[in-house]
């Protein structure tokens, strides 16, 4: 999940704590052109006040409209929004595009409660969950989900996956990662800065990311990285650089990346074989030369580049990627 939903589930629970019924809306499916995919989340406590987004906008203000007129009272139902929607709930979407909607009524109840709670103390400690939904009321949490889709419609049940909130560790400070940081935020990840050199951190100042004033390598050592972790070490500093993809490959980080040109990357695989020991599985999973080749030459298109190629392995886009082939003189030293 990405940051707007966690402060969706944050939002819930601070809201039923209160002592408001809140309505939490999830985005099962889509057909279409959609803003948002499946597994989005929205909150609201009444026609005016929410958190969250299901699309770019028309759906969130006819679901608000729908909830002042009082008409979701169900303690789960599914909701149609787009062409094929039962005529008091259609909405001609300007994409042409369909989304179906799970809203939940949470009353004011202690079992509500005591879900909203353990929902967001498991996504706090970086679980994974499934929430199990019956259309029939009630719901549940399953903390050992395994794999799977991210929403499912079994029968009168539905499943939602959410997982840790998506987090980018950048291996080391530099004026590329200080872009990657700006980027990444706007994106929703979470954003952790490893990096001991005082002298280097200065480039972070003021990005609003979370600094760990350690190795990189010691850091993803001792915490590990989740399904929803990217790494990328940006600093060209094979000091820092190398010791991060070694211990970065031993963990279940979807994305794991290294700055440098064609020969310098070829120079990094055959070292991080001979001295680190990584198999060329492990090296398959670095991706080096990092980011698309969109002809970057600065700090910024570097930047751009590195976190439009983490976008694309998140969504799963086909097609293969077309890798950077820059120079070593286009990347700052350090």
């Amino acid at each position: 999940m990405d940051s707007i939903d966690n402060l969706v589930i944050e939002r819930a629970r601070q809201w039923h704590a209160e002592g408001h019924c809140v309505w939490l809306c999830t985005v099962l499916s889509t057909f279409g052109s959609s803003p948002r995919p499946p597994g989005s989340l929205l909150v609201a406590r009444s026609g005016t006040e929410y958190a969250g987004s299901l699309s770019g906008g028309c759906v969130e203000e006819a679901f608000l409209a729908q909830l002042d007129a009082g008409q979701f009272t169900a303690d789960a139902q599914i909701v149609l929004y787009g062409d094929g929607a039962q005529e008091s709930q259609r909405l001609q979407l300007p994409c042409g595009g369909v989304l179906k909607v799970l809203v939940e009524c949470l009353p004011v109840a202690s079992a509500v409660g005591e879900h909203l709670d353990a929902l967001q103390q498991a996504l706090s400690r970086q679980q994974s969950v499934l929430r199990r939904v019956r259309l029939s009321g009630g719901r549940c949490l399953d903390f050992d989900p395994g794999p799977g889709a991210t929403v499912e419609i079994l029968g009168d049940e539905v499943h939602v996956r959410l997982g840790p909130v998506v987090t980018l560790i950048l291996a080391g400070a530099s004026p590329v990662a200080r872009y990657c940081a700006q980027f990444a935020t706007a994106l929703g990840f979470r954003v952790l800065a490893c990096d001991p050199r005082e002298e280097a951190v200065q480039h972070l100042e003021g990005t609003g990311l979370s600094l760990i004033r350690e190795l990189p390598s010691v850091y993803i050592a001792r915490h590990g990285c989740h399904t929803n972790t990217a790494v990328v070490a940006l600093t060209h500093d094979p000091r820092i650089d190398d010791l991060a993809m070694m211990e970065a490959v031993r963990t279940e980080a979807f994305y794991i990346g290294v700055m440098g040109s064609e020969r310098t990357s070829a120079n990094r695989a055959k070292r991080l074989q001979r001295v680190g020991g990584l198999s060329e599985p492990d090296i398959a999973r670095i991706h080096m030369p990092i980011g698309l080749n969109l002809g970057s030459k600065t700090p910024p298109e570097i930047a751009l580049a590195v976190m439009a190629d983490i976008l694309r392995v998140r969504t799963g886009t086909g097609g293969q990627a077309m890798r950077s082939v820059s120079g070593d003189h286009c990347y700052p030293r350090y």
